[in-house]
């Protein structure tokens, strides 16, 4: 049982990874979509920061006495993913602005039903 309790991290990453998918598939509101989006992006990020440490390792800075380093790889990967995600997030919603000024709407349905009227 407490092999279990042990791997809350991923736990955390599967709730969030699946709450995420669930809001993109479930919700026609295009923000609600790019909030999913978010949801999902931020469960990887904690996937991979959680992968990347290594219990009783140390910063990669040599030193005599330590033998076990974490990787510091993963972390510096998901800084630049951070970067990213806040840069396609920004991008997202300018469009969602764009789309509610053009189509007076958010909505998927709506979308739809505008674009099968013309």
């Amino acid at each position: 049982m407490t092999d279990w309790v042990g791997l809350y991290n991923y736990w955390i990453v599967v709730f969030l990874m699946i709450a995420g998918l669930y809001i993109v598939i479930a919700r026609g509101n295009l923000i609600k979509k790019l909030v999913g989006l978010n949801v999902f992006q931020a469960s990887v990020f904690i996937l991979y920061i959680t992968m990347g440490k290594i219990v009783g390792g140390t910063a990669p800075i040599l030193d005599e006495g330590i033998k076990i380093y974490s990787n510091p790889v993963p972390h510096v990967l998901i800084l630049t993913a951070i970067v990213v995600g806040v840069a396609t997030a920004a991008v997202g919603l300018a469009l969602v602005v764009r789309i509610n000024e053009e189509f007076g709407t958010i909505e998927e349905d709506e979308l739809e039903e505008q674009e099968r009227q013309t």
